[in-house]
């Protein structure tokens, strides 16, 4: 294990609480290894708002034993990198011969470049809140987040035509306008006009989009953690379809391939399946110990399958109505949640990308990675803001990749974004933002301001009747009052 995923006090074993971990011996010293209070030593619990006390775990924490142990796996090897970087860089201009093909060096050297940039990242970064299967894997997920978001505004800067013409110098195949599959037309399930077969519609629907939609659900509900807003998030996203089937064609499908295949069994299913996944997380003992300290062989093969599993749990509890900080903060999530997936079908359709090519996969892939570490420093941001000063890294950075691919689907096609929904879609949204919006005045606002007079009312209703029973007992005044009245003279003498 780590340096300070440790021992406690006297050689017993320590607890953990969170997946923050201490200061890696890389050199990287994250926030919270700095603000950190004795006596547990760096790499023990943050203090958080619902906490009984300094040190405490929170009590949606799960409770965590490390036998501390430092093994080379979790070594620094700055320097290790470091040689082995200087080598290769030296064999290719000491020993290699440059080709003259000015297209194919310029390739190599931004790929050279790039893979500079993340041996620094993953060697130097600042850890995240996550620590498994291994800090560098989360710091290279970070540094690509970076390298994205810098390929992004380089676009954003390109001429139209010359950004979609740049996608070549990635793949060849690309640069040509590609028509969109259009999922809607016959909509029968039982077509009896197909005699060879009449469910020949429901079997061009399965293709590999499905169980993609299925194991997408899944890993979304693992990194929100809360069945309402997976399901609000997934049936949002069918209306936006249905919004939208106007601008994009392949928006337009079978009302049982939106609801029934989509909503109930590929989204419902992974929801539920990451539902029960994170039951069983909660309720997981995490109790770590180094590979070498467990004496059978079943032991540590099952110690290796558990090191790609958190090394703590939190559980997430987003209470949107308990405050108007909190509500508008899920409500943004949301909002950002649904502008990456409309993304997704955006960017195909202007950069002309198939849907089946292999980068708009290995863009799935990254948000996968990036979107749960993202998630918990939102989290963490909204539960504990005393402590998480400043918005993560990795969520600063999910939010810029989100705004700026939007932004260049607005510079690369507005004439698609600016086609005006149907009279009858604009009404339904129209009414449910006013509804959004007195929900949000009723609960915030009126009545809280109702709440308040109410209570007022009831404390001088209560104050009048102690003044009342008082005169009843014929000498004017109680030992109640005589009470508040020396409260008072004691009050202005001191």
């Amino acid at each position: 294990m780590r340096r300070g995923e440790r021992r406690g006090h006297g050689g017993a074993l320590g607890k953990a609480a969170l997946e923050e971990q201490p200061p890696q011996p890389n050199g990287g010293t994250s926030a919270a290894a700095v603000e950190r209070t004795p006596p547990p030593p760096p790499g023990a619990e943050r203090d958080g708002a619902e906490r009984d006390g300094p040190g405490l775990r929170r009590s949606t924490e799960s409770e965590v034993y490390d036998d501390g142990t430092n093994t080379f796996f979790w070594r620094a090897h700055t320097l290790t990198v470091l040689f082995i970087l200087t080598c290769a860089l030296g064999y290719v201009t000491l020993l290699e011969e440059t080709p003259q093909d000015t297209a194919y060096n310029t390739k190599r050297g931004i790929v050279a470049s790039i893979l500079v940039f993340l041996c620094f990242g993953v060697t130097q970064a600042k850890d995240g809140p996550f620590s498994r299967p291994h800090p560098a894997y989360w710091r290279f997920w970070l540094c690509v987040s970076v390298v994205y978001e810098l390929f992004l505004i380089f676009i954003l800067f390109q001429t139209v035509q010359d950004g979609r013409q740049f996608m070549k110098y990635i793949d060849p195949h690309l640069g040509v306008p590609l028509p969109e599959r259009d999922y809607g037309g016959n909509c029968l399930i039982y077509d009896p006009g197909n005699e060879t077969d009449p469910f020949h519609n429901i079997w061009d629907k399965l293709d590999g989009f499905v169980p993609a939609h299925f194991f997408g659900w899944y890993l979304k509900t693992l990194m929100i953690r809360d069945w309402w807003m997976c399901m609000i998030i997934s049936v949002m996203f069918e209306f936006l379809e249905y919004s939208l089937e106007h601008q994009l064609p392949n928006f337009s499908e079978c009302w049982w391939d939106h609801w029934i295949m989509d909503v109930i069994l590929c989204n419902g299913l992974g929801i539920y399946c990451g539902m029960k996944t994170l039951s069983w997380l909660s309720l997981k003992t995490y109790k770590w110990q180094g590979l070498w300290n467990i004496p059978t062989y079943k032991g540590k093969m099952k110690r290796i399958v558990f090191q790609f599993t958190p090394y703590s749990w939190v559980k997430f509890e987003w209470k949107p109505a308990s405050s108007l900080r909190r509500w508008l903060a899920v409500c943004g999530i949301i909002f950002v949640f649904l502008l990456a997936e409309l993304n997704t079908f955006y960017l195909k359709f202007v950069l002309w990308m198939p849907p089946e090519h292999y980068l708009v996969l290995l863009r799935l892939v990254f948000f996968v990675n990036v979107g749960g570490v993202a998630m918990r420093e939102i989290y963490d941001f909204m539960d504990d803001p005393k402590f998480h000063k400043k918005l993560g890294q990795q969520a600063w950075l999910v939010a810029a990749i989100t705004a700026t691919e939007f932004l260049i689907v607005v510079k690369y096609d507005p004439y698609t974004l600016t086609l005006s929904l149907p009279f009858y879609i604009t009404q339904c949204w129209i009414l449910g933002i006013i509804l959004v919006l007195t929900w949000t005045a009723w609960r915030f606002f009126i009545r809280d301001i109702t709440l308040r007079y109410k209570e007022i009312r009831r404390q001088k209703q209560e104050h009048k009747y102690e003044k009342d029973k008082c005169l009843s007992n014929g000498d004017g005044h109680s030992s109640i009052l005589d009470e508040q009245n020396g409260n008072k003279l004691r009050e202005r003498k001191l």
